[in-house]
């Protein structure tokens, strides 16, 4: 019987990508998606088009953040657009969802102790970690060591945390995607929820940067 996996799936590229490592490793995946007030649902209409087509089991968990504090969960916030990558990568923006991976690998490190999954694998990579704090590597060992002191099955040693993307950037990305098979016109990186890609907020930009560095045609823009 193959071990399982989690993998927490958004409907992004990132962790498209991190599901198609998981499944080239073996593991039975079990994607853990998140409706937690975003701003659009697209993602997670992805996200569940995306499970579908790699065969994997989908958990979705709906959280409330009344609190909100993040463009993403408050339309009164505006969103950055046009900016350039040296702007993008000076500050942690308004995108920045507070402690938002804290409460996914929480919620993750659950789900995985239930269903006696092995390994939890998360998409973050060194491009995000500019931005946000929640996305680098020293914060993602540092979760890994609260799963192996904070948790039974990782008390046991039946428990770790994985992020196979953490030191490559988004062309790299998108060049182990395609190697995959992942199904990368599914994917959507746009924090606008209309019909196409905006192709002006910093995750439209950081994706075409990508996709012209790797060479490729970006298959989600028709």
């Amino acid at each position: 019987m193959a071990p399982k996996a989690v993998v927490l799936l958004s409907g992004g590229l990132d962790s498209a990508v991190a599901l198609y490592i998981a499944k080239e490793k073996g593991y039975d995946c079990h994607c853990l998606l998140f409706d937690y007030g975003q701003r659009h649902k697209k993602e997670i209409e992805r996200a569940k088009a995306i499970s579908r087509r790699a065969g994997a089991k989908l958990h979705i968990a709906k959280l409330d953040l009344p609190w909100k504090g993040s463009s993403l969960l408050d339309k009164k916030i505006r969103l950055p657009l046009d900016r350039t990558i040296e702007c993008i990568n000076k500050k942690i923006p308004s995108t920045y969802v507070p402690s938002r991976n804290t409460i996914f690998l929480s919620m993750a490190s659950s789900l995985a102790e239930a269903i006696c999954a092995e390994t939890i694998f998360i998409g973050a990579h060194c491009e995000d970690s500019s931005g946000y704090p929640d996305c680098r590597k020293d914060y993602l060992k540092a979760f890994r060591k609260v799963i192996r002191l904070g948790t039974k099955a990782g008390i046991e040693g039946a428990l770790t945390l994985e992020f196979p993307l953490i030191d490559k950037n988004k062309s790299g990305i998108i060049k182990t995607g395609k190697r995959l098979g992942v199904p990368l016109e599914l994917t959507w990186s746009c924090y606008k929820g209309g019909k196409v890609p905006c192709g002006r907020c910093d995750s439209c930009i950081l994706r075409a940067k990508g996709f012209k560095e790797a060479g490729f045609k970006d298959p989600g823009l028709r």
